[in-house]
């Protein structure tokens, strides 16, 4: 980000760019950011959604979708439904998921809304990016060059053993598309 803002800063100083301050003030207000793999109740068009855009628990921008590169055991567990990634790397299927660029704040808010490290640990995967939005890589983020993405997912190593029983998926939806149980959202419980 600072060999961005280094390049920025020359192009700022040069005239008759009247899309500079634009940058400028995106980059202030987007400060340290992270890389994010979401595949459940966060995703768009799911409950939890709002978390990731709605900047009341920080900064996130919608980067495009992915998958993983390994496979791993999704499933649908407890009473809730909720889904859990199991951290069974080449188990189950490679995971279908949006990518994020979110700042501390909301890292931070993530940790705790995903009980990390308590239920979740928050890792490192690579994601193979599906479809990419910053096209202009404005952000200063972006796939390499074989279209991976390093990013955090959350996963669990705390689940119970009998889960590995349960229907694998590589797909969330916490409506029941396909079959799966619907979500009960935190506000019913």
């Amino acid at each position: 980000m600072s060999a961005l803002r280094s390049a920025l800063a020359i192009v700022i100083r040069t005239q008759n760019y009247s899309w500079q301050k634009k940058i400028d003030s995106t980059l202030k207000t987007l400060g340290k950011m992270t890389n994010v793999f979401v595949y459940g109740t966060l995703k768009q068009g799911q409950p939890n959604h709002r978390y990731m855009t709605d900047g009341s628990k920080g900064k996130g921008k919608y980067c495009g979708k992915g998958c993983t590169d390994e496979k791993f055991p999704l499933v649908i567990a407890s009473e809730h439904n909720i889904p859990f990634l199991l951290n069974v790397p080449g188990s189950g299927h490679k995971i279908a998921g949006e990518i994020y660029l979110v700042d501390d704040q909301l890292l931070q808010f993530l940790d705790e809304f995903e009980s990390c490290p308590k239920i979740y640990q928050r890792s490192p995967a690579r994601i193979r990016v599906v479809e990419w939005e910053d096209k202009d890589n404005t952000l200063g983020v972006k796939p390499s060059g074989d279209g991976m993405l390093t990013c955090f997912l959350y996963s669990t190593t705390t689940y119970e053993r009998e889960w590995l029983k349960l229907p694998y998926y590589n797909n969330y939806d916490a409506f029941g598309v396909q079959g799966q149980p619907k979500y009960i959202p935190r506000e019913s419980r």
